[in-house]
């Protein structure tokens, strides 16, 4: 049987990472928290907020993806992710396009 148009679905297991913050990122972190909440009249946990920020953060890196475009281990790489979680928050809950 021939490929489908939709191709394997990548890997979806959550994983859980514990960290420990300096106080002043802690505070930096809940102030973003609450300037969020005042944005878009919505309060969001920190920890819901984190993966979010980290996702941005690699995905503005040019230098990250230049590093990234020469490696083939797709476990790496973290392009789609965040338009995939985006709409995850919108309630479409359909896999991304491939």
């Amino acid at each position: 049987m021939g490929d489908l148009k939709l191709g394997k679905l990548p890997d979806r297991t959550p994983v859980k990472l514990t960290i420990t913050i300096a106080p002043s990122l802690n505070r930096a972190l809940q102030a973003y928290a609450e300037l969020y909440r005042e944005t878009y009249g919505q309060a969001e946990p920190v920890v819901e907020l984190i993966p979010y920020m980290l996702e941005s953060f690699l995905a503005s890196d040019r230098n990250y993806a230049k590093a990234l475009k020469n490696q083939p281990d797709e476990a790496t790489r973290v392009d789609g992710l965040k338009s995939t979680r985006r709409k995850q928050r919108l309630g479409d809950a359909s896999p991304p396009e491939s």
